[in-house]
């Protein structure tokens, strides 16, 4: 389930410090997830795994960087795993098949450029 930000939640975040992870929660056997930056150009989504979620492969037209927040994803690119642990990133590649399993639960900054 993505939620777009909307004006007043937008203002709670401009020019101020955030603590990324405690903007989205785990719930038991779902992903979650919330849009920071939603604009034409790109978007900056976070997400919340739970143990054992996962998004299947899929590819996409743009470069997608994934920052881990917490715990430790398994990183599908190309069918070859890239385990991703908390304060690590990887760079997933544009029109290269990519899927992504919670080894555990786990939390990510997603920023995708399209232009």
């Amino acid at each position: 389930m993505k939620t777009e930000p909307t004006s007043h939640e937008k203002e709670k975040l401009l020019a101020k410090n955030v603590e990324m992870a405690g903007l989205v929660s785990y719930q038991e056997n779902s992903i979650i997830s919330r849009q920071i930056i939603s604009q034409k150009g790109g978007n900056v989504t976070l997400f919340a795994f739970d143990r054992g979620q996962g998004l299947s492969e899929h590819t996409s037209p743009f470069d997608a960087l994934v920052y881990v927040l917490e715990g430790e994803p398994e990183i599908m690119i190309d069918r070859k795993p890239v385990r991703v642990k908390a304060g690590e990133m990887v760079i997933m590649p544009a029109d290269h098949p990519h899927a992504v399993r919670a080894v555990e639960k786990f939390k990510m900054l997603l920023v995708l450029i399209k232009s």
